[in-house]
């Protein structure tokens, strides 16, 4: 079946219907990595996106039920260039094709994925339909699709209730985790290092937290504006005034940025692949890391006295991560649990265990 794809900038992309053919409009954006496709699907990050792979061919390993980020993919629709039907993998138990169906993603493949991307990297990351209509007027459409706006992201995505993780080869300590969106593997970097995790609806009060005798607590990755999460960053707040370690990735790095007086912008085109080089100002090292995220720490907002700027990214200087005055804080934009993904930044986990164990953290 033919579908097509229509930018908010008019360009129309024109290929075939896979995953499901209900008429999608999302903010779409562009990921860089060749592997992990259902990584990508399935963290939550992605809730109200649709993702174009600008790797050419995509599902040429099938899927598995192990890969999952979540319980469900989040990403609204998925481009690619060419879908492999068959995958092939000793761990495949289906194909892509058949994945997207099943949970009611809208997709398109055929289409110039390297034209599309150019476009959202030179104009900037903007929403767009996939339509399988065979006779549509580009302008009805674009009023619908300039329309659009990712809202209440946080909401849609994190957990109902309190959920405990145990500890891998016994526990030493507790870790209150706050689900802005997390993904599985970042609470399993916890777990193996002997931590029982304990996940938190995004809205939690602080003081439930504070008051359940942890040792520290972590903010997770999510989707959306930061800006946009007013609540949760007057709970972070109170976090942030405690003593507890905290560590926060990717939104959960925004969040207690936007707490502690900083400001965030959104970005051109985002940060999403697995191979974004970051430079830890303290050691001079680089590294090669994850990433998905549409907004960033604003560099002049960051008070000095409040925190310094501790990773930047080496392609364009934007601020990768944050070390706080205040003891035991420290946050990144990228992801240290990244899987399947560069691993050289899991060390993070270690340093963040240091921390509450009394031991400083420096590594």
């Amino acid at each position: 079946m033919k579908a097509s794809l229509i930018l908010a900038n008019g360009s129309v992309f024109q290929g075939q219907s896979i995953g499901a053919t209900a008429e999608c409009v999302c903010e779409m954006v562009f990921n860089t990595s060749m592997t992990g496709y259902q990584e990508i699907l399935t963290d939550p990050s992605y809730a109200g996106q649709g993702i174009v792979m600008s790797y050419p061919l995509i599902g040429n390993y099938g899927v598995n039920g192990e890969d999952n980020e979540s319980q469900r993919p989040w990403a609204r629709a998925f481009v690619v260039r060419h879908l492999a039907r068959r995958g092939s993998n000793f761990r495949c138990e289906g194909g892509l094709d058949t994945y997207l169906k099943q949970h009611d993603i809208t997709g398109l493949e055929g289409v110039d994925t390297r034209a599309l991307t150019r476009i959202l990297r030179s104009e900037g990351t903007m929403n767009g339909m996939i339509t399988c209509a065979e006779h549509f007027h580009v302008e009805d459409c674009l009023q619908r699709i300039r329309a659009y706006r990712v809202e209440g992201a946080v909401e849609q995505v994190t957990r109902r209730a309190p959920q405990v993780y145990p500890a891998m080869g016994g526990q030493r300590l507790r870790v209150a985790l706050m689900d802005y969106g997390v993904k599985e593997n970042m609470i399993r970097c916890l777990q193996k290092r002997g931590c029982q995790v304990t996940a938190y609806p995004a809205h939690t009060p602080a003081r439930t937290v504070l008051e359940g005798g942890f040792d520290g607590v972590m903010l997770s990755n999510g989707p959306g504006d930061p800006a946009d999460n007013v609540q949760i960053i007057r709970e972070v707040q109170a976090l942030y005034d405690s003593s507890l370690p905290l560590f926060a990735v990717c939104l959960g790095h925004q969040l207690l940025a936007l707490a502690t007086g900083a400001q965030t912008r959104k970005m051109r085109f985002g940060h999403r692949g697995g191979n974004h080089p970051v430079k830890d100002l303290a050691s001079g090292r680089a590294f090669i890391t994850s990433q998905n995220h549409g907004y960033v720490v604003t560099r002049g907002s960051v008070d000095p006295a409040v925190a310094e700027i501790s990773h930047v990214n080496v392609n364009e200087g934007s601020v990768e991560g944050l070390r706080y005055k205040r003891p035991d804080c420290f946050t990144v934009q990228f992801h240290p649990e990244a899987s399947p993904g560069p691993q050289d930044t899991e060390y993070l986990f270690d340093r963040f265990v240091d921390m509450m164990q009394g031991k400083g953290g420096a590594r």
